[in-house]
Order: structure tokens, then sequence, then C-alpha cells
């Protein structure tokens, strides 16, 4: 009953793990899965004469496991608001994968990320049937080979020196990340004196001062984020790297930087110094990849909660 798992074999799996209407067996004898009773894949009378070797269940997948799979990714999304919207959705109810399906369509590149992610999950159910069947064999197990979905999302992103007539979209999209930023300093519960500092101390609007500058465009010419800065003397200053919520988590904001540190030229730039507000601490992982450096730490207190 040994077969071998082909990337074919697979994908014809993976075929009939999604049809729940139709009924499927993996052929042993054949090494190809089999349609359900009567559907010219194998009779009644082939499955009489079978001892339990030749026809065997494919891995269980039902809508249960696609629920269970949709509530893994939107945990797992990195982008706020879509996570939030596809939390909700999930949380309806009656017509939930139509309502997860449709909130996704408004997101071309999280929807993209969501088939790429439900494949490879579904692949490593198969690997693991497969291996259980292997081991019965008394043969070794087969690896699992990890996917790097960042290239395959990217690829439908552009990355150019900023434009004139990307000023206005740049400005429009800094104002807003002004405004997510005083939100989220007054929910620390910093005061409304400290907010106004705070916010004063910004970078400067797009377009006013910097001579470095980078932009990130979404399929035909749709403005996604851009990252600038200033530069005095051998040292450039990153003033301003932003990307439009419902492109965040996507490794938009690192292929930005990168890119600028890639168009550099050390003769000209010596250091790059960039601020990161601490409600963004998440990308300083991205600035140690890129041996970046802490060299300043702000810290607050609200006096009357100082302990005596």
């Amino acid at each position: 009953m040994r077969f071998e798992l082909s990337e074919a074999l697979i994908d014809d799996i993976l075929f009939s793990m999604e049809d729940q209407e139709g009924e499927f067996m993996m052929d042993t004898v054949e090494g190809v899965v089999a349609g359900g009773i009567g559907d010219q894949g194998f009779s009644n009378d082939e499955l009489d004469d079978d001892d339990g070797t030749r026809y065997i269940s494919l891995p269980e997948w039902d809508s249960a496991s696609g629920f269970r799979l949709m509530e893994r990714f939107a945990a797992g999304l990195r982008n706020p608001m879509v996570r939030e919207e596809l939390s909700s959705a999930l949380g309806q109810g009656k017509g939930v994968f139509r309502a997860f399906k449709n909130t996704l369509a408004r997101y071309p590149e999280t929807e993209k990320l969501w088939f790429v992610y439900k494949e490879k999950e579904m692949r490593r159910e198969i690997i693991r049937w497969y291996n259980g069947l292997r081991e019965e064999w008394g043969l070794e197990k087969i690896g699992i080979e990890p996917e790097d979905t960042e290239d395959l999302v990217l690829e439908d992103f552009c990355f150019r020196p900023f434009q004139k007539e990307d000023f206005t979209q740049a400005e429009e999209l800094h104002r807003l990340c002004i405004e997510e930023f005083k939100s989220t300093l007054a929910r620390t519960g910093l005061s409304t004196d400290a907010i106004a500092n705070e916010v004063h101390v910004l970078r400067n609007i797009p377009g006013s001062s910097f001579e470095i500058a980078m932009t990130a465009e979404f399929g035909e010419s749709q403005f996604a984020g851009y990252i600038s800065g200033t530069k005095k003397d051998t040292v450039l200053f990153i003033q301003n790297l932003e990307v439009k919520a419902e492109f965040r988590g996507l490794g938009i904001g690192e292929a930005l930087l990168t890119r600028l540190l890639e168009s550099l030229d050390p003769e000209e730039i010596d250091q790059v110094l960039l601020d990161l507000p601490s409600c963004t601490e998440g990308f300083s992982r991205v600035l140690h990849r890129e041996s970046f450096k802490p060299y300043s730490v702000r810290y607050w207190l609200k006096l009357r909660d100082r302990a005596d």
C-alpha cells in the first residue's frame, strides 16, 4: 500500500479536502485520489473486496477545521484594523464563512496572505497524515519545508523614489498618523499638555524639508506608504515612515526602510537616526535586524501614581 506523495498528489488531496460535498479516498495501489461511491472513482463491489489496505481515508477536514483555521489566521494578523474586522466576521454565527470572505475581499493583500496561509496549513495536515502512514510502513518521516510568503506579498508592490505627485497623499497619511498617535497617547493616561508636546516634536509634514525619500505603491499606482528623511553633514535623520492602515502588517514598512538604506552611499552617509514611538515598539525587531542600536529611551511618570 506504499505510495509516493508527489506535488501533483498533494494538489489532488487539497482539492478533495476542500470539497465538502463529495466523498474521496486514497487508492494506495494506483497512488491517486479516488472519487466517492458512485462517482466513477471506485464501486461498492471494489470496497467490499478491499481488505482495508487499498482504499484509505484522506486527512480529516471539515467546516469546523476550516473555521479554526480562520480563527488562527485572524488572531495572528499584525494589522489591528483587519484583525478586528475578521474577528467580528467570525463572531457572527450564521453566514460566518461568507462574512469572512467578504471582509477579506476589501483587503486584497491580506486575502492573498490568507490563501497562502490556508494552503500551507492544509499541506502540513497532509504531510502529518502521510508521515503517520510512513511510520506504519517502518519508514523515516519526510520534512515539512517552511514557506516564505514575504516575496509573494511584496511582488504586488512597487518601491520607487518619492515624486512631486506623492506630496498630497503623503500629507494626508501623515495627518491620519498624527491623529492615531494622539489617540494612542490619550489611552495611556498621558496629560493633554504632554500629548501636545509629543505631537509638536513629531516629524515635519512630508515635503516640507526632507531630502531623501521613497514611496511604496500597490498594484496600479495606489499610494501605500513612504519613508523620508533629512541629511545634515553625514547623518541622515529619518523623519517619517508611514504606511496606510490597510497595508500594515505586510512588511511594507520594513521593505521601505531596507530599500532606502540600500540606496544610500556610505561615502556620503555615515549614520542613520530614527525615533520610534512606544506604540510602534514592535518595529524595533526590524531595526535590530538592520543593526540599528538604541541610544535614547524616554519614560513618563504620573506623579500621583508614584509609590511612597
